[in-house]
């Protein structure tokens, strides 16, 4: 590697990457209200306002747009609809001209309890009265009188990801009228803006629904109506609108608001719960009144202009999503003429490849981040956004794939301080984890209880709810996968503050499997025997037999445990004497060994193949994503290698969304190009009803039945997560530029902004499939080893310093 210049700057620390720290300062510089790790809906300071316009040139807007030529259908919001989200609230926004529709959603509005008890056959409860449910807040319409769509022309629909708006306009009747809608984290509200061009005026009905048999009615103060209503499980939550306008008549019309003569319209909606992530108050604020302080945040936003509001919610929003910036290639102007479902089903159908739409990808999976995983609950199934009051599988939180694929693009995608959700999550559920664990995890119905006898620290169910409560079965490794993703944060940021934060989460996982693992005999080639450690009865998700021993995933994991327990003690300074045993434990576990049977690395400790070849779930392929252990360098024995690569090719190249994202990964990290490619552009299909693509708003959608698909949102940031993996690979110490990049993408293009793992921030560009320059900037990192075009170079640098390499 040839470096014509080696620049070494300082820059401030918080300029590009912000810690969690720098972010809390430029929250309160832009106006967010920050206050992360406290109760999801409360009140807060009113925010500082920008005092220059934040928003996009036209062009630069352009070119982060989305956009459509119809209005999403009622009966299908789910794949219609457009997300919008403050971090906490999230819609889908209909955007029909006679009727604008929004399904509004609260993280935190969740129906179930603790479920803290086992069935006869060792399962949790898993239904919405016990184990509970995500659900939906509100239905909120604005009736438009005289907008029919099939006397407008000129109808077009955007999602702009780089400044948080759906937008609408349309003509009718010489009359251009446009909508904005955006949900804004420092006003914590979601607000609809009408205006028009020509002399039109709005007259309609706006109307705020509960949608579990709430009573709306009329406030006291300005044209506002809320309703207020609890579960049966004692959470309280509430909701409110107002609205106003410079023209024509704005009032209260019994249970909804009536207007009339409005040459533009600006409607508030607020709404929450008093959840709190406080295990020892009951997941409860008791002090929270939630329908009382909708209403103080709408009209509090209200009293403000619908250009104050939109300047302070960009301004928020962009000091995010302006993180990170990718470019893939030019598309064609035949391409870019089309609409984004046109540019889908042509993708699709042409085979050809559309650099700019797979780099739109990219950024939706972002918004969606910024949008769903700030100051509140983190994303489960669905995120923030539903269709209904009954999502599948309750939206719930799996820990055995799912949650962590939501936040694997987090980090390498520029938003590390979305991801503090997830670890907020985690910190706050400790607690109960830990009880219910002590309570329940050896009782005799549990098939997964510790033949040992001894039990300690904490572990999980496959599923998880917001008040510290399991659903389906027991998931005893899901403890260390969840203590993977926190640790991996922190090889990101380098940020010792949050690592002592966690350091009880890994504490007690190390003890839970200190508690748990047996020592077996096996045989090893040579025919010499040795004992090992190996994981007690268990399932290799979700297949083969429900009680092995030593599965792979297991072992796997509990060895990325131990190892990441080692750094977090070595690095604060703790626990010596605990760390030398662990250390001795992670020296007798067993590891997989390739079958002399299939060829494949064991899922089992078995030469056979117990379950399913083409299963979805890639568990015996975790310690090759997200693991490390497996990778294709000389640190890897070629038996395994070559073990991992037969076993990840049997399992196919179509799958679910999720699944597809995770096959894509995996393929980068074995630098196959190709088919990481073809895995992403899988899951570009536009979805018609059968098998799994990506719906009219880019939703990914699988089939459960003929013609009913459903919305499971992790393969919107695991794709996302795979187009970073094919430009940039990491761990700390090393670094490899454009380990994966496909031929299309190969002629030109840059990436800026992407995560390091050993606390760097990167961005990079090429042209014929080189790297002609590269800077890395220190967001705590000391040194690292940058790997491109087979050639090496190692960097140093102070926190806070860059450097560019040229000509790699």
């Amino acid at each position: 590697m040839e470096c014509t210049t080696v620049d070494i700057q300082h820059t401030e620390a918080s300029d590009d990457r912000p810690s969690r720290r720098g972010f809390l300062s430029l929250a309160a510089a832009t106006g967010a209200a920050a206050a992360l790790g406290l109760p999801a809906f409360t009140a807060s300071a009113a925010p500082l306002r920008p005092t220059a316009s934040p928003l996009l040139s036209a062009a630069d807007a352009a070119r982060n747009q989305l956009w459509w030529r119809t209005p999403g259908s009622a009966d299908s919001m789910i794949q219609q609809g457009l997300p919008v989200g403050n971090g906490r609230l999230g819609a889908l926004a209909g955007n029909d001209p006679a009727g604008e529709l929004l399904m509004i959603s609260d993280a935190t509005l969740w129906t179930g309890g603790a479920n803290d008890t086992l069935q006869d056959d060792g399962q949790f409860p898993y239904g919405r009265a016990d184990f509970g449910s995500l659900t939906l807040l509100a239905r909120l319409t604005v009736e438009m009188d005289g907008h029919d769509l099939g006397a407008a022309d000129g109808y077009r629909r955007t999602l702009d990801l780089a400044q948080g708006l759906v937008t609408a306009s349309y003509r009718l009747a010489g009359t251009t009228y446009q909508r904005q809608i955006f949900a804004s984290h420092p006003d914590d509200a979601i607000v609809l803006h009408f205006s028009q061009q020509g002399g039109g005026t709005h007259t309609g009905t706006i109307r705020l629904a509960g949608t579990h048999g709430e009573t709306t009615t009329a406030s006291g103060a300005g044209p506002c109506v809320s309703f207020g209503a609890s579960f049966a499980n004692g959470l309280k939550y509430g909701a409110a609108v107002t609205a106003r306008s410079s023209t024509g008549k704005v009032a209260v019309d019994g249970a909804s608001i009536s207007f009339s003569g409005c040459e533009d319209l600006t409607v508030v909606v607020s709404g929450g719960t008093d959840y709190a992530p406080d295990a020892a108050a009951g997941f409860r604020d008791p002090a929270l009144d939630p329908e009382r302080l909708a209403r103080t945040k709408a009209l509090a936003a209200a009293a403000h202009s619908a250009d104050t509001l939109l300047h302070t919610h960009v301004a928020d929003f962009r000091a995010l999503s302006g993180r990170l910036d990718i470019d893939l290639g030019t598309s064609s102007p035949a391409q870019r003429a089309l609409d984004t479902w046109e540019r889908l089903q042509a993708r699709y159908r042409d085979d050809v490849p559309d650099p700019e739409l797979e780099a739109a990808y990219l950024r939706f999976g972002r918004y969606l981040m910024i949008s769903g995983s700030r100051g509140s609950l983190p994303m489960g199934l669905q995120g923030p956004w539903l269709d209904g009051n009954d999502p599948d599988w309750m939206g719930d939180y799996h820990t055995d794939i799912n949650i962590q694929m939501n936040y694997w693009m987090a980090d390498r995608a520029g938003l590390s301080d979305c991801f503090d959700a997830f670890a907020d999550y985690c910190l706050a559920q400790l607690p109960s984890w830990t009880d219910i664990t002590r309570r329940l995890f050896n009782t005799s119905t549990n098939r997964y209880r510790n033949s040992s006898g001894r039990i300690a620290g904490w572990t999980v169910a496959i599923s998880t709810n917001p008040y510290g409560g399991g659903g389906w079965w027991w998931h005893p490794a899901g403890n260390a996968w969840l203590c993977q993703s926190l640790f991996e944060h922190y090889e990101y940021t380098q940020d010792r503050a949050y690592l002592e934060k966690i350091l009880p989460l890994l504490e007690g996982a190390v003890e839970f499997w200190e508690a748990r693992l047996l020592t077996t005999t096996v045989t090893d080639a040579s025919g010499a025997e040795r004992e090992v450690l190996i994981a007690d009865s268990d399932w290799s998700p979700e297949q083969g037999p429900l009680d092995a021993k030593g599965i792979t995933y297991a072992q796997e994991l509990v060895w990325n445990l131990f190892g990441n327990y080692h750094t977090a003690t070595e690095v604060l300074g703790r626990d010596s004497a605990h760390r030398a045993a662990v250390d001795a434990l992670r020296e007798r576990l067993y590891l997989p060994v390739v079958s002399p049977k299939t060829g494949w690395l064991e899922e089992w400790m078995s030469p056979d193949n117990l379950g399913e070849t083409t299963h979805r779930h890639l568990s015996p392929l975790i310690g090759l994503f997200p693991g490390d252990r497996i990778r294709p360098d000389d640190s890897t024995p070629k038996d395994i290698l070559d073990g991992a690569t037969a076993l990840l090719t049997a399992r196919g190249m179509n799958s679910y969304g999720w699944s597809n994202a995770w096959r894509s990964l995996c393929w980068a990290r074995l630098k196959d190009a190709d088919r990481a490619y073809q895995l992403v552009v899988t899951n570009l299909k536009p979805w018609a009803g059968d098998g799994n693509g990506t719906a009219l708003n880019l939703f990914d959608i699988y089939q459960v039945e003929p013609g009913r698909g459903i919305f499971q949102i992790d393969a919107n940031f695991g794709t996302p997560a795979a187009i970073v993996e094919m430009l940039l690979y990491s761990r700390p110490g090393h670094v490899e530029l454009l380990p994966a990049l496909p031929d299309a993408w190969a002629a030109s293009g840059s990436v800026s902004g992407v995560g390091v793992r050993g606390g760097f921030v990167a961005d990079v560009r090429w042209r014929g499939g080189r790297v002609t320059e590269a800077t890395f900037r220190s967001v705590g990192g000391r040194s690292t080893t940058v790997v491109a075009g087979g050639r090496t170079r190692h960097i140093s640098l102070m926190p806070g310093e860059s450097t560019t390499l040229r000509n790699l």
